[in-house]
């Protein structure tokens, strides 16, 4: 065999026995009469003593292996003398007796440590040699871990774990489809999933009732941090349930997987309308690991000759608590922050109250104390605070308010990766309308059942309609959303009506899934999650690029095989693609 324990097995207790390693070359330590080398697996490191005096040919041998050589070695575990506190084998070495090279290794393109020395680009390249470091095998396996649990959890509330298509048809809704050419069916294409949305319903009426399946999904879409144009969920349906009924059992799943993968009890999981979180917090997604809630102070800023305010369909403040320290220079770095063309606020007022109880203001000419005491009352500003004003167009300054309340967190050391705020967002509108093509677009997905008191206003005013739909958040990030579904077939031709559908098109796009309504369809209702975004906030990161095994750059590359990349004329001609590509 090639070895007999790993290279993080061994303890004190071992000494004394005979045993065979095999792995990876960490290091080689030359100490005149010794050598010592680090040897590395996915377990561990165990550190290899060679004595000149004992063997001095096998030691040199040893002096002759460079980093990342894969060897094999037999010997004695031995008790160090020098031991490592901070190594799980620190206390025993291996007294080597023979050695064989099983590969010899070019020099890395970077070493393979904790910190690295090697740039995100080269590094990418060489994933395979990247995926030996530490970190990385610790995120593949708190990523393992999770998925691990997550089937503990649902196995044993009855889900069944059920595969769908890869390949399937293309829809305009949503972000834009992969497409795959069919050899066999000239001139048609596949799509690949952008989620298994009407197959897991399909399984409802199949009399499925709890599905779920962790499950790779594509979109091709522009790219950041939390994005990857290939990426898994965990996606979940349920027959027969209310939307209390969904809440409830993946509150459940998400508590079980915080307490058994991070042994952390969550605290309440906070309700909150789409319409509050909105007003309060100018997201949908708020991040309620710290206050600073928006104040609107229309009735006491304007109307005072400030014209700013005055011009302004919403002013809006925020209370900075203890910031009221702020120098020139951080308050002109805020207004700089918010004046990004990402941002795009015009400028930013602030208000300073002061240990005395007096105020500073960047428009003292425009305001007295007295009418800058109203803002630290409608803001609940103390002494030793920071009052921030933005104003402007509604919808605008709520997302300018937002971005910069997350600053402040930020700055002021809220926004502690250790602590966990859940939440679900509630009750959003079903329906957006959009200007330029002058229709609507279903806010979720086109089977989002609307609320069932809101089922009338369907035809009279739609924009007041509310989804049964719901959103699982927690520090900010979105990690998980759902709906019931829409489960009668007239109710599901109103909203693709409503969407602009022709009963053509609706026919060729979803008419298996129309016919399937006739044939005893069950209420039912479901939530995807974002697993690789659950495996970075498990890991206390932002970026879910370090929780794949193989991900894409931001260009949607894949640097280590050069992928996208083109095709002989060939394939393309066996595709029927080749007049398409001229």
């Amino acid at each position: 065999m090639y070895r007999t324990h790993t290279c993080g097995e061994l303890r004190i207790q071992n000494v004394g026995e005979k045993v065979t390693l095999a792995g990876w070359v960490q290091r080689v330590r030359n100490m005149g009469g010794m050598t010592f080398i680090d040897l590395r697996d996915r377990y561990g490191i165990t550190q290899l003593g060679f004595n000149m005096e004992v063997d001095a040919q096998i030691c040199e041998k040893a002096r002759k292996l460079g980093r990342e050589f894969v060897i094999q070695i037999a010997g004695e575990v031995i008790e160090r003398e020098s031991k490592n506190s901070q190594m799980d084998t620190g206390e025993i070495e291996l007294k080597v007796s023979t050695l064989e090279v099983l590969n010899a290794s070019a020099v890395p393109p970077f070493t393979v440590d904790d910190e690295t020395d090697g740039g995100e680009e080269i590094r990418m390249k060489y994933r395979y040699i990247d995926l030996r470091r530490n970190p990385l095998r610790k995120n593949l396996e708190l990523r393992h871990k999770l998925a691990i649990e997550t089937r503990k959890y649902m196995d044993a509330l009855h889900f069944m774990e059920i595969e769908t298509p890869y390949l399937i048809k293309s829809t305009p809704e949503g972000a834009r489809d992969f497409v795959v050419p069919s050899r066999m069916n000239e001139g048609q294409f596949y799509a690949l999933p952008q989620s298994p949305q009407t197959f897991k319903q399909l399984l409802m009426i199949s009399g499925y009732d709890r599905y779920f399946q962790i499950v790779r999904c594509f979109r091709d879409e522009d790219l950041r941090a939390d994005r990857q144009p290939e990426f898994t969920q965990i996606d979940c349906e349920m027959a027969f349930v209310e939307q209390e009924d969904i809440l409830q059992t993946f509150e459940g799943l998400v508590r079980h997987l915080f307490k058994s993968v991070k042994g952390i009890e969550l605290p309440e999981f906070v309700r909150m309308t789409y319409a509050e979180a909105m007003s309060k917090y100018g997201s949908d997604k708020p991040d309620l690991r710290f206050g600073m809630a928006f104040n609107e102070l229309n009735a006491i800023a304007q109307n005072q000759g400030f014209q700013v305010f005055d011009d302004a369909e919403l002013v809006l403040g925020i209370c900075a608590q203890g910031a009221g320290e702020y120098s020139r220079k951080q308050l002109d770095a805020l207004t700089d922050f918010v004046k990004r063309p990402q941002i795009g606020a015009q400028g930013l007022i602030y208000c300073k109250v002061n240990e005395d109880g007096t105020f500073k203001s960047s428009v003292d000419k425009f305001f007295s104390q007295d009418q800058l005491a109203h803002w630290a009352n409608a803001t609940n500003a103390k002494p030793g605070d920071l009052i921030l004003v933005l104003a402007g167009k509604a919808n605008k300054v709520r997302k300018q308010m937002n971005e910069l309340r997350l600053e402040m967190g930020s700055q002021l050391g809220l926004r502690t990766s250790s602590d966990y705020r859940p939440m679900w967002v509630v009750d959003f509108p079903l329906l957006e309308w959009d200007e330029e093509t002058q229709r609507f677009y279903a806010m979720h997905h086109p089977f989002t059942a609307p609320k069932p008191e809101h089922i009338d206003l369907l035809s009279s005013d739609p924009k007041s309609v509310n989804a049964n739909a719901y959103d699982l958040v927690i520090n900010g990030v979105e990690l998980g959303g759902g709906s019931i579904r829409i489960h009668d077939r007239d109710l599901q031709a109103k909203m693709f009506e409503i969407l602009g559908f022709s009963d053509e098109e609706a026919e060729d796009q979803f008419g298996f899934l129309m016919g399937a309504f006739k044939y005893g369809a069950p209420p039912h209702g479901g939530i995807a999650f974002g697993f690789d975004r659950l495996a970075a906030m498990f890991g206390g990161t932002d970026s879910i690029r370090d929780y794949i095994a193989f991900p894409k750059n931001n260009a949607g590359r894949d640097l280590m095989i050069d992928s996208p990349s083109k095709i002989s004329n060939e394939q393309l001609d066996e595709l029927n693609l080749k007049v398409i590509i001229e």
